[in-house]
């Protein structure tokens, strides 16, 4: 199985983009990890909110294959434990999933087209982060989720 992160646009901070880096090398000992960047939209002081969220919608949508599964990071996803979320992992991989992506949205978040679509929706926290620090969290709990499947010392109970 291939996880894939798509995220909307690029990662500002230096030392953010170092750290995601490191958590991607170490993913690639467990699974085929991407994380896909789709540009930022330009002009978008002439779009209204919705404008904005149909046409990130279109770009997120034009990435996924018939075949992937598409779960959205949002704030009214279901909240789990990084033990919870390490099983629900490995449930997709026996499943014989071949790709699994997650979606970090814009700003004002997702189109209902992308709604639509999607066959999940996770939210870390109740808390509200920049998307850019969300993208961390992410990729370093996919990595702490196959650490725990392989009983590796990383996570502690």
């Amino acid at each position: 199985m291939t996880i894939k992160l798509l995220v909307l646009g690029k990662t500002d901070s230096t030392q953010l983009s170092q750290l995601i880096e490191e958590y991607q090398h170490r993913l690639k000992h467990y699974i085929k990890f991407e994380l896909e960047i789709i540009p930022d939209l330009k002009n978008t002081k002439n779009l209204s909110e919705k404008q904005q969220k149909e046409k990130e919608g279109e770009a997120i949508l034009n990435k996924l294959n018939p075949a992937d599964m598409l779960i959205l990071l949002d704030e009214n996803g279901k909240q789990k434990t990084s033990v919870e979320f390490s099983e629900y992992l490995q449930k997709k991989m026996n499943s014989g999933l071949k790709q699994l992506v997650f979606v970090i949205g814009g700003p004002y978040g997702f189109s209902d087209a992308v709604y639509q679509k999607s066959q999940g929706k996770i939210s870390l926290s109740k808390m509200t982060f920049s998307h850019q620090m969300v993208r961390l969290f992410m990729v370093e709990q996919l990595y702490r989720a196959f650490t725990i499947l392989r009983n590796e010392p990383y996570h502690h109970q």
